[in-house]
């Protein structure tokens, strides 16, 4: 009876041993699936160097991870929902991909979400915006990382509107992404005691905005908002400059803008622009070491969305280390218990729907004659805090959260 006691004891310790003896890593590799917009107006803001800031993080992470390999894969989704869930199908279906990242255009985001819960992976979307991955459409499977359509849109919105830009006209991309930006903006607009004159909506990725802007500058309204992105967000500045819409009696705001758009833009067409970032490479020491150190390995200073696809993927592995496993329900559960601590977050937490939560920033850009070297962009205006960045827990409408 000792004996068998003793084995049923060795038995118990064995099984208590850390989960990584028991090689509990699917496939027998981590595959890291980065599928991103690599020749489009989005291509800037993350693209090849956003894959780029992924492997870094591989590397210095050490390459491998409770003993194997860390893999990374990229695509081009061409900025079209059908290729894209094609190619997220394919990644979870016969490429073993455990977690997929980064998922600019929010149209192809929120139809990969839906997949990634079905197939019980992990996605952490680092470039798409649209607020309703943590609102109607949050998942248990769904990270929202950097930003969202309501915080950008109710930062500039708010602080125009403050400062007497009462009458707005929207010039909108037609898609997902925009029509969220136009949604949150009036609602602040309005909220604030303005009001909205109407909106005109234009496909994702034009060149000639000469009609969308002459219909804005027709309504007379004060301020006309910009709810679009990337490309289409530097080409709507060039002509409003154009048709003399920029330095007249109506204010254009830039609802999304990113230090990309800026570099592309130039300072003599963004001076005075105000945007928010979660992010700017020259904001403290941390975020300077790490970004000359991308500039290094790329000869360009990152974007908010290539560092975060840096620290993203970084938790990520660090809660992989940290269950044992890469199975998507423990990873996801270390991921929301652990706290966010990188160079471009402080304290940063993981809400039930989904939603990082962190600081954002009122940034101004700079006068060509305040810049100081390549990429010395911004001034900082303020912090905004995150619980007041982010739309509120309960008003998501995420049937995750108990309303």
């Amino acid at each position: 009876m000792q004996f068998k006691y003793k084995n049923v004891v060795a038995a118990c310790l064995l099984s208590t041993l850390p989960m990584a003896a028991h090689a509990q890593v699917s496939d027998n590799v981590v595959k890291i699936g980065v599928l991103g917009d690599q020749s489009g107006m989005m291509a800037d803001l993350s693209g090849q160097l956003g894959v780029e800031a992924v492997k870094m993080a591989v590397e210095d992470f050490g390459g491998t991870v409770l003993g194997k390999p860390i893999e990374v894969v990229s695509a081009d989704h061409q900025n079209k929902v059908d290729a894209g869930l094609s190619i997220a199908r394919r990644w979870y279906e016969n490429e073993s991909v455990d977690m997929i990242l980064d998922v600019p255009n929010s149209a192809i985001a929120l139809a990969v979400q839906d997949l990634t819960r079905q197939k019980k992976r992990v996605v952490i979307y680092t470039s798409a915006g649209s607020g309703e991955l943590t609102g109607k459409a949050c998942s248990p499977n769904g990270i929202h990382w950097t930003y969202d359509t309501y915080a950008y849109a109710t930062g500039v919105a708010s602080g125009v509107t403050d400062d007497g830009g009462k009458s707005w006209f929207f010039v909108t991309s037609d898609y997902a992404f925009g029509h969220s930006l136009e949604r949150d903006a009036s609602a602040v607009v309005k909220a604030r005691g303005g009001e909205v004159l109407g909106s005109v909506r234009h496909p994702i990725s034009t060149s000639d905005f000469s009609s969308f802007l002459l219909q804005a500058q027709a309504s007379k309204a004060q301020v006309i908002g910009l709810a679009n992105g990337s490309g289409d967000t530097i080409n709507s500045i060039k002509q409003a400059f154009e048709f003399g819409i920029m330095g007249s009696k109506q204010r254009v705001a830039a609802l999304f803008m990113s230090i990309v758009d800026v570099r592309s833009l130039g300072l003599e067409y963004a001076q005075g622009l105000n945007l928010v970032e979660p992010f700017y490479w020259d904001q403290d020491d941390k975020a300077r070491q790490w970004s000359e150190r991308f500039f290094k390995r790329t000869g360009r200073m990152p974007s908010m969305v290539q560092a975060s696809n840096y620290g993203a993927t970084m938790h990520y592995l660090n809660a992989i280390k940290a269950a044992g496993t890469d199975a998507s329900e423990p990873v996801l559960k270390k991921m929301h218990e652990t706290p966010i601590n990188d160079f471009m977050t402080d304290n940063g937490s993981i809400r039930a729907d989904g939603r990082v939560m962190r600081d954002l920033y009122l940034f101004q850009v700079k006068k060509p004659a305040e810049s100081k070297r390549d990429w010395d962009y911004y001034k900082l205006v303020r912090k905004i805090p995150a619980e007041q960045a982010f739309r509120p827990l309960n008003q998501g409408g995420c049937p995750l959260v108990q309303q």
